[in-house]
């Protein structure tokens, strides 16, 4: 029987194969560069705020403890966010007739909240829960970065789950002892090498990596 495809066709067919498997492996690495990108973590990312709220210059200039503001951070899921009144206790006596306040004083004035703009927001499957995490020595910097040093808020970790898991499956390397939970200088003691594992332990924490720990 005659030949029908000319010999070059093999050299084709296995270029087309070799080819598309490329293609294929090409396009999964973009989407998982994709999925890590701050295109769709939203990392880095400062939102626009009704007031240009600087944590560098409240946190590190003034001292204020994140406690002041974010008053349900120790017993509650959510940190929560301050009432305007909570802003108006010190902007009654300080720059009381600036105009990047103003929609603090209209809001207090009307009695209504500010409309941030929210920075950090996990999927709906996800439970996180703020209590947890500090009362056991997890600090605000291991998840929400140098915020001291922020003049406007920005998601500093991805909030992927490999990001999650990185801690949850090795506490003793970010739990600090729990006075130090809200301090934005701390640094481990470097005389102390067992200092996370021991704190670990008198904590009772251990790794936490089952499905159903976060999602419920």
């Amino acid at each position: 029987m005659a030949q029908i495809f000319h010999r070059s066709f093999n050299t084709i067919s296995r270029l087309t194969i070799f080819g598309a498997v490329f293609l294929i492996a090409l396009l999964g690495w973009a989407l998982l560069v994709l999925a890590r990108s701050s295109y769709v973590t939203n990392t880095g990312i400062a939102r626009d705020q009704p007031v240009p709220f600087s944590h560098q210059h409240h946190v590190a200039d003034l001292g204020i403890d994140c406690r002041y503001c974010h008053d349900g951070v120790t017993k509650s899921s959510f940190a929560g966010m301050p009432p305007t009144k909570t802003c108006m206790n010190c902007h009654q006596q300080i720059w009381v007739g600036s105009e990047m306040l103003e929609p603090v004083r209209k809001a207090y004035k009307e009695d209504k909240p500010i409309r941030w703009e929210r920075v950090h927001r996990l999927a709906d499957f996800v439970y996180f829960n703020h209590s947890v995490h500090v009362n056991n020595g997890i600090g605000c910097k291991s998840c929400h970065g140098p915020v001291e040093k922020m003049p406007l808020m920005y998601q500093h970790g991805t909030l992927l789950m490999e990001w999650c898991l990185n801690c949850h499956r090795q506490p003793d390397q970010f739990v600090r002892p729990r006075d130090e939970v809200f301090n934005m200088d701390y640094e481990p003691d470097v005389d102390k090498p067992n200092l996370g594992k021991e704190l670990a332990d008198q904590y009772g924490l251990r790794k936490l990596t089952h499905c159903s720990t976060c999602h419920r």
